[in-house]
């Protein structure tokens, strides 16, 4: 319940909707609870009395009964329709743009898969339970209670049997919701496993087939979806339980209702057409509690997915002000002088929350303005961590990352992130055109500097070998494009906002080695000194930068030129000699 709560003031824009939708399903009741009565006077007035007169007005009335009900019936589904989809229209993109605010370590630790799920199946839900609450929560508990107070009015007798079955009901179905509400909850993290798994296997569908995996991923699938089957045929058989229940408790007050009434009318205490009023209540509270019954299983489906939407809310990355706060209390804050270096990591270690051991440990070197900073070391070493820290992916938790001597923590987000490019490992363009996703890096650019930044990136005869050219079609993903292709357009969207850090982390890695010594050769003629971070695992790619980090498992191990560190880095000798067996034999030679 305090999952929808927190959600229900996406409905504060339908505040006239939610109350006309029950209102005029209410008015439906109403002249709904009116008919038995109708139906009464016909059998002991008109049939009794043979009035065919009275037999016509009254089957008049109950088709203007019908008319009206449908009308409001109507007017309410419209009311309700309105408020459930304008509130699930609100809350998805809130919910997107709440995504869109969380850091990488709120996102790593939500899931990709999960974040989907709640978007989309969850949010219809809770939208399918809002509907259903506007239309027949209050109607459905006011034909019953209604039902039984017109029976009343009627015999009390014959109505108290209405006074046992409607408390037993209502145990019989608060007791399965309460039973299934942490089910529905299970039921959609399995959701979540099962579309994990279904995205991982359409992203590196290439990899499946190559390694020829496909029946082991087949099975592993099946695996996630009879479990999800499974469980829920399991909470489905416990909520199809409370239709029978209902059945069998409504229709033994029946037995009781006519066993008691067939009494009171031999005794002359009612007539037949109350009996058949009587009746015909204890009908419409049946049919109103097969209709509570559902309701209340789409309730709880929608309460569980509300639950799982609002979870999403509660991630909230810390603030500036925080992460400054604690970088004080841990005594990280420390004044420069105006000497200081343009960038410097001043003992940086990082630990991703929920791991168990540190990434990086002890980083510490710093940068020139203008410089260009290789960064190599195998895979898993710790290359991207560090670069994660420049833009403030990640925050250290140890130690600073200071920029012209300031904590990068104390630099508000905008203002940092403003002054950087990055060009990420896996190159990600949108859907749309050429042209549209080059203006991701400057939204006001105009075609001579996405000409310029196109040229830079050594991507000109991609751009021109496009019908359109900058108005080229990209698929999503660019699917259209090779991998080389992609990574210059990528590299030409960070450069069309002329940054002053420029990072490359692994994105020149499916160039060949001509087009990436031009691609180098273009970024140091730059005017006003761009510095520039390669992460590469091509010695090659790094080997005439102005300084180079060589990592090892999280840890520095050496940094220094090309030639520095070919004196007296083992780490970096090792990558080297690998790449280029020949120097070494020279070497040895």
């Amino acid at each position: 319940m305090s999952g929808m709560k927190k959600l229900l003031k996406y409905l504060k824009d339908y505040k006239k909707e939610t109350v006309l939708a029950p209102l005029f399903k209410l008015l439906e009741a109403f002249f709904e609870l009116l008919v038995p009565l109708a139906v009464a006077g016909i059998i002991d007035r008109g049939i009794e009395g043979a009035d065919k007169g009275y037999i016509g007005l009254m089957g008049g009335c109950m088709v203007l009964l019908a008319v009206i009900g449908l009308v409001a019936a109507v007017t309410a589904q419209f009311f309700a329709a309105k408020a459930a989809v304008g509130f699930a229209t609100k809350l998805r993109q809130a919910l997107f743009d709440h995504i869109q605010d969380l850091n990488f370590t709120n996102i790593d630790k939500a899931g990709t898969s999960t974040m989907i799920t709640r978007m989309t199946s969850d949010i219809n839900q809770v939208q399918n339970g809002v509907n259903m609450v506007l239309r027949l929560f209050l109607r459905s508990p006011i034909v019953v209670f209604g039902a039984m107070i017109m029976a009343f009015t009627i015999d009390v007798k014959s109505a108290l049997v209405f006074a046992v079955a409607i408390p037993v009901l209502a145990v019989v179905v608060m007791g399965i919701t309460l039973y299934t509400i942490p089910l529905y909850k299970k039921v959609q993290a399995a959701l979540d496993r099962v579309l994990s798994t279904a995205r991982e296997n359409l992203t590196g569908v290439r990899v499946i087939r190559a390694f020829h995996r496909e029946e082991l991923e087949k099975e592993r699938f099946h695996e996630e979806n009879i479990y999800l089957v499974h469980l829920q045929q399991f909470v489905g058989k416990i909520s199809a339980c409370m239709n029978p229940a209902t059945y069998i408790i409504v229709n033994a007050a029946t037995i009781v209702l006519i066993y008691t009434g067939a009494i009171q009318v031999n005794v002359g205490n009612l007539s037949q057409g109350e009996v058949v009023a009587i009746l015909n209540y204890m009908s419409q509270i049946l049919v109103e509690l097969v209709k509570l019954a559902n309701l209340i299983i789409t309730i709880t489906k929608a309460l569980a997915c509300a639950d799982r939407v609002a979870a999403v809310f509660e991630l909230q990355p810390q603030s500036a002000t925080e992460e400054k706060a604690v970088a004080v209390d841990n005594g990280q804050t420390k004044t420069h002088s105006a000497n200081a270096p343009f960038m410097e990591f001043d003992h940086v270690s990082l630990t991703y929350k929920g791991a168990g051991a540190e990434t990086l440990q002890d980083i510490h070197f710093t940068v020139n303005k203008g410089d260009t900073i290789g960064v190599i070391g195998g895979t898993g070493s710790g290359k991207s961590s560090v670069i994660n820290l420049i833009p403030g992916f990640y925050q250290a938790t140890e130690g600073a990352v200071r920029l012209e001597g300031r904590d990068l923590k104390e630099i508000p987000e905008d203002e940092l992130r403003a002054r950087i490019g990055v060009v990420p490992q896996k190159a990600v363009l949108f859907k749309g055109t050429i042209r549209s996703n080059l203006l991701w890096g400057k939204p006001d650019a105009t075609d001579e500097e996405l000409w310029q930044a196109i040229d830079l990136a050594q991507a000109r005869e991609v751009v021109e070998g496009k019908d359109g050219k900058l108005d080229a079609k990209i698929a999503q993903n660019g699917r259209n494009l090779s991998g080389g292709q992609r990574q210059r357009l990528t590299i030409a969207r960070a450069l069309v906002r002329k940054p002053e850090i420029l990072i490359l982390d692994d994105s020149a890695s499916a160039l060949d080695y001509a087009t990436d010594a031009k691609l180098r050769t273009a970024i140091k003629s730059l005017d006003g000194g761009i510095t520039t971070f390669i992460v590469s695992q091509r010695a090659s790619s790094i080997r005439h930068a102005d300084k180079i980090v060589v990592l090892d498992d999280g840890e520095l191990a050496g940094v220094g030129t090309h030639e520095e560190l070919l004196a007296s880095c083992e780490v970096y000798q090792e990558i080297y000699y690998s790449q280029y067996p020949e120097e070494k034999g020279q070497k040895q030679a």
